[in-house]
């Protein structure tokens, strides 16, 4: 479809009117593809795929060899959108090269071409084959020749009957290049008949040749000979980029021939390189440059070698670089389209416009592929295409070109209403209506019109410069934009106004944690203008709300001062006040140092332990803007109260020391270290605990305390003392040994007490004396040796009880309810031990008691008399009296009665 120059300009207009009318010439969205027909299909069509959008849609036609295809022809073509369906193809007829073009009131495009091409397969001729003779030893090549045929084919031997397939191996090789079967040497289990099959990849059919028979002749063994190269690739291979090679090489020979693979120029094979078929085939996938170049293969047996020589050679078809892309020009302007491709050999380029041949002229010119037309007219619009060929391919670049005649329209680009400077500056008032060709522009200020001098520029753009702008360059200036096709004018009205100033800015400062500081920015700006202030924190904008707690936007409406409440370390940094106007921005810095306590030494390590001492060593915190100045060690065991402050060698370890030996340690203890660093602010945070580190054993150092003893039974001495704590047993097998003598002696006798915590020894021997001293002392041992003795201490052995009643024992009555019991002392020896008391048992017979239900009373060793209360009256009791120590109580006396008085009665 051929359009006038005035329904194109139309068109061209119509498109320009606010986007109502959308035009688009064709793009295509699938192009057809290669086919291969497999004859003899069940399936009885072919269809290519086509299809492009635009505006309006496009519509559809073929060709076939560069000759169009007649759709009237229903029985054998049909059109399914832009699809074309091949019906009942016909590989006399309808093999060949296909485009599609597609074509709406913009112009047409052509799709790349697409090759259908058939695949078949036919039948051997069935004629008898000779057979072949050989003798043992020799190397055989059996023949295949395959029947007439169209796309790829595999080859297999049968050897006498299907299934049995020949096994390629080192002696065998079947060459998918020939279909030929080659045997290097024939041995007496190769006698038979052998049978080509050949297959399509395509169809999958698979036709059978006549059988070869292979027979041994009788006229002796042949002997070894060195190999002979029947089956190497050509001597020149071309092979596409991207695509997988494999070349063949099989060799006959006595012994058997090894196949060895090289490249000529002794490089290494990459890794992707494979050797298949007992190295019979080299497979090279994905081919690029670098894989291009000499292959050798080498056929080596004992009695010689043969190389067989070929050269692979890389070709690419073309790879688009640079595709051409719509474009929109006015009339009379130049239009240059560069499309650019790679490949091997180097891509030509020719142009299509409308799908057809571009013919050109003066002011149309191809150079190296780019296109350039100069002075368009609107006749020039259409759809163009570059197309990049080379031998091994071609490609197409398609796109639009759209040339347009408008009269100038400030709809799509209005000029600003308003434009805000300051004075002093440079302003650019924009002109920049939508026009085809360029419009001409003039300006005018008020009702006058805008001339050239020192500070005014007219741009080639149609725009207005003013440099270094004044108050009286204020007001409203029109620009008249001007074509062929019409004039149309816009409006900006100019504002001037003062500069803003920052009158009062922050300045750099050095706080404390805690603090609470002010950061001013006060300004003076012009009245016209609306003025804002925002804060930047080390570069992030300040979020007063997220932030409420510490910042606070604090003055009046010219100042934009930040209070900073409870400065805390995370708020050093650098600090920026933001003020902004309709027509400038100005700023101001400054740098806020928070100092605060340091943070905690890292990495508290125990280097060298020892029973008493641990040489520890760590790394520094963060100082937090204040140097550390000390540094403090802490301890804790299993048995200490939390964290204790320890003794260090340096006693004071200044800021610039990072170890310290620690001192006055327990043996055989388990500690965990931490650092504590100071400044002048105060001390930080501690570090995390070491690892658990135990000091060595050593022998102990303290004896139990409060070593005493006495009591028990007769015949014991009794030695008590209060365990030593585990953190002072300073090793492993702790216990105690206990010495002791009748005072007076010169000997000690000692015994050990193996537990720990075990708090006396009992020793029990008949010889002891009742109540006699012992001198004592407890000392300590473990593992590693024996400790001090506690002091001697004197303890008394066991006391005897009393052995004879009290005497002269006498009751009386006082009352109905008391009686008092008196008595004579008993004689005492100060070697029995301490008197303690007396006891006084007393009971009655009036109710039939026993003396077993008796009470008692008991007083003090220096009493000798008891008064017995509570009691019955008018009834009578007895009493008897016995004194104890503590080893027991000794014979009761005499029993004595009274009878208590009658209770009177008024």
């Amino acid at each position: 479809m051929v359009l006038s120059w005035k329904q194109l300009f139309l068109l061209s207009f119509l498109g320009c009117l606010g986007g109502e009318l959308l035009l688009q010439g064709p793009v295509f969205v699938q192009e057809p593809s290669n086919s291969v027909f497999p004859v003899g299909s069940q399936d009885k069509k072919v269809t290519l795929n086509c299809e492009a959008r635009g505006n309006p849609p496009p519509h559809y036609r073929w060709q076939l060899n560069g000759s169009d295809i007649d759709m009237n022809m229903g029985h054998r073509y049909k059109l399914n959108g832009g699809n074309l369906i091949v019906i009942n193809p016909n590989r006399n007829w309808d093999i060949g090269s296909y485009q599609c073009f597609a074509t709406n009131s913009l112009g047409t495009i052509v799709s790349r071409e697409a090759k259908l091409q058939f695949a078949y397969l036919e039948n051997f001729k069935t004629r008898m084959r000779s057979t072949v003779s050989v003798r043992e030893g020799q190397g055989v090549v059996l023949l295949c020749g395959p029947p007439p045929h169209s796309g790829e084919l595999s080859y297999a031997w049968i050897f006498n009957e299907y299934p049995s397939f020949v096994e390629e191996d080192s002696r065998r090789f079947v060459s998918q290049e020939t279909g030929h079967l080659y045997i290097a040497k024939v041995e007496p289990s190769d006698v038979g008949n052998y049978t080509c099959v050949v297959t399509s990849t395509v169809t999958n059919a698979r036709v059978l040749g006549s059988p070869t028979p292979l027979v041994l002749r009788s006229d002796g063994v042949m002997g070894e000979y060195e190999p002979k190269i029947e089956v190497q690739f050509p001597e020149t291979l071309p092979a596409a980029k991207g695509s997988t090679v494999k070349l063949e090489c099989f060799a006959l020979g006595n012994p058997v021939p090894q196949i060895n693979w090289r490249r000529s120029d002794g490089m290494p094979f990459p890794s992707k390189i494979k050797l298949r078929k007992f190295n019979g085939v080299l497979e090279i996938p994905s081919f690029q440059q670098e894989d291009a170049g000499s292959y050798e293969c080498i056929a080596e047996n004992s009695r010689g070698k043969n190389v067989a020589r070929g050269r692979l050679t890389y070709y690419a078809k073309p790879h688009w670089v640079q595709l051409i892309k719509d474009v929109e020009i006015a009339v009379e302007d130049s239009l240059h389209w560069e499309c650019r491709a790679s490949g091997k050999p180097k891509p030509s380029y020719r142009w299509l416009k409308n799908g057809e041949g571009l013919v050109l002229e003066e002011r149309i010119q191809i150079e190296n592929g780019a296109l350039t037309i100069s002075n368009l007219n609107v006749t020039d619009s259409g759809m163009f295409q570059c197309i990049a060929e080379n031998k091994h391919g071609l490609i197409y670049s398609s796109a639009e070109l759209k040339v347009v005649a408008s009269a100038p329209d400030f709809s799509r680009n209005p000029m600003k209403k308003l434009v805000q400077v300051q004075v002093g500056s440079l302003v650019n008032l924009d002109c920049k209506p939508k026009a085809s060709p360029r419009a001409l522009s003039f300006w005018k200020k008020e009702d006058t019109v805008v001339q050239e001098h020192a500070r005014i520029s007219l741009l080639s753009d149609g725009g207005l410069q003013i440099v270094n702008v004044s108050k009286a360059d204020g007001g409203m200036y029109t620009c008249t934009a001007e074509n062929q096709f019409g004039k149309a004018n816009g409006t900006t009205y100019l504002v001037v106004t003062e500069p803003t100033r920052i009158t009062l800015a922050p300045s750099n400062m050095d706080v404390s944690v805690g603090e609470s500081v002010i950061l001013p920015c006060q300004v003076q700006h012009d009245p016209l203008l609306d003025i804002m202030f925002t804060w930047y924190f080390n570069g992030a904008l300040t979020d007063f709300k997220k932030d409420g707690s510490h910042f606070e936007k604090v003055g009046g409406s010219s100042s934009g001062d930040l209070m900073i409440r409870n400065i805390q370390l995370k708020h050093s940094g650098k600090y920026v006040c933001m003020v902004q106007t309709g027509v400038d921005s100005v700023s101001s810095a400054a740098e806020l140092i928070v100092r605060g306590s340091p943070g905690p030494p890292e990495n508290v390590n125990v280097d060298e332990i020892t029973d008493t001492t641990a040489q520890i060593s760590w790394e520094a915190g963060t100082d937090n803007h204040s140097p550390v100045v000390s540094y403090a060690v802490q301890a804790r065991t299993p048995f200490s109260v939390g964290w204790q402050t320890v003794t260090t060698v340096p006693e004071v370890i200044d800021g610039k020391t990072h170890t310290a030996t620690i001192v006055e340690l327990n043996p055989w203890v388990e500690y965990q270290f931490r650092v504590v660093a100071s400044n002048k602010i105060g001390g930080g945070e501690p570090s995390l605990p070491s690892e658990k580190v135990r000091t060595e054993e050593a022998v102990p150092e303290v004896p139990p305390s409060e070593v005493s003893g006495g009591g028990g039974s007769r015949s014991e001495l009794v030695i008590t003392w209060d365990p030593v704590p585990e953190e002072l047993q300073n090793g492993e097998g702790f216990g105690y040994v206990v010495a002791f003598r009748p005072l007076g002696v010169t000997n000690w006798i000692q015994t050990v007490v193996t537990s720990p915590d075990s708090p006396r020894y009992v020793f029990r021997n008949e010889s002891i004396v009742p109540f006699s001293p012992y001198e004592v002392k407890v000392g300590v041992y473990n593992n590693k040796g024996e400790g001090p003795f506690s002091p001697v201490m004197t303890v008394y052995s066991a006391e005897e009880e009393p052995t004879v009643a009290p005497s002269q024992v006498f009751a009386q009555s006082l009352s109905s309810s008391e009686i008092e019991v008196s008595w004579n002392t008993i004689p005492w020896k100060l070697s029995n031990g301490h008197l303690l008391g007396y006891e006084v048992r007393y009971w009655h017979n009036g109710g039939g008691e026993e003396e077993e239900s008796s009470s008692k009373v008991k007083v003090a060793g220096n009493e000798t008399s008891a008064r017995l209360r509570e009691l019955r009256s008018n009834l009578a009791y007895y009493t008897a009296v016995r004194a104890y120590n503590s080893a027991g109580a000794g014979p009761f006396s005499a029993t004595v009665n009274a009878t208590t008085k009658k209770t009177r009665f008024l």
